[in-house]
């Protein structure tokens, strides 16, 4: 039903779990697609032997050619990014297409819902500690524990799982590589389907997965993602957030409303605005 992108940069152990998540606790049987960033640590070895459809590049390409490349093999209509640092919990797919299936168009932007070990003040995230890594996961403590985490449906989808149509996915160009390798190319993703007329960004309360949290990003020499989207779009991510996509705000219609014209909304782009310009001077945000 899915093609699913698994980008992983030699993170063995947590691809493994990845993938067995998916294999063991999905409802349908999906087409993964693995692409190995370097891979000096058997992971593309391993990627081979199992067969599974795949990408590789000897070094580390960063998300946006991952995702990119690994998406020219997409079989199927829906094309879902995953990060290798995730647990796909029982229900999770069924849960996304029971949503899709409410939709009356295919321009739509879902994201699951994280369970995380450390609480950061994210509105759409549960938080329950089953272990920050492989070797500490307390599995079947989380399966056990699944029938008390309960969310509603929410605004502001951005982030993986997420699940957009081929379709769409194409006629935006996927993700920009400008954001290489990676940091704020999920919002700029979304702002994309804001432009294309997307207002479908939602995120579903019962499409649960659990989120090592970090474990490619902590290594990774980071891109300024905030500036790069201010520049390209004159305004902090901050704003589109809060006022365009509303994330973290319970879910009241499938669609979102237009951003109202408030005086709110006025001041933060225009604050924006003399960010932009005044960094081209400075050098900074």
């Amino acid at each position: 039903m899915f093609s699913i992108l698994l980008p992983t940069w030699n993170n063995l152990a947590l691809l493994q779990l990845c993938v067995r998540s998916i294999e063991q606790n999905s409802a349908h049987r999906h087409q993964i697609i693995i692409h190995v960033n370097d891979g000096s640590d058997g992971t593309l070895d391993w990627v081979r032997a199992q067969g599974y459809d795949h990408t590789a590049s000897p070094g580390n390409i960063g998300i946006c050619f991952a995702v990119n490349e690994s998406a020219m093999l997409a079989k199927h209509d829906y094309i879902l990014y995953l990060n290798d640092d995730m647990y796909c919990c029982p229900g999770w797919d069924t849960a996304l297409l029971a949503r899709v299936q409410t939709l009356d168009s295919d321009l739509f932007m879902l994201s699951g819902t994280m369970i995380e070990p450390v609480e950061s003040g994210n509105p759409c995230v549960l938080v329950g500690d089953y272990g920050r890594d492989t070797d500490r996961f307390a599995e079947q403590q989380l399966l056990a524990d699944l029938p008390k985490f309960h969310k509603a449906d929410w605004y502001g989808s951005t982030w993986p799982p997420t699940l957009v149509h081929k379709r769409w996915w194409c006629k935006v160009g996927g993700y920009s590589s400008e954001f290489s390798p990676g940091m704020s190319s999920d919002n700029d993703f979304a702002m994309k389907l804001w432009h294309a007329g997307c207002r479908t960004f939602i995120g579903v309360g019962s499409s649960l997965v659990y989120h090592f949290q970090s474990k490619s990003t902590g290594k990774v020499k980071k891109n300024d993602g905030a500036q790069q989207f201010l520049q390209k779009w004159g305004m902090r991510q901050s704003v589109f957030n809060r006022y365009y996509l509303r994330r973290g705000e319970p879910l009241a219609a499938p669609q979102l409303p237009e951003p109202e014209n408030s005086a709110a909304l006025r001041r933060e782009l225009l604050r924006s605005e003399w960010k932009r310009r005044l960094s081209r001077f400075v050098g900074t945000p």
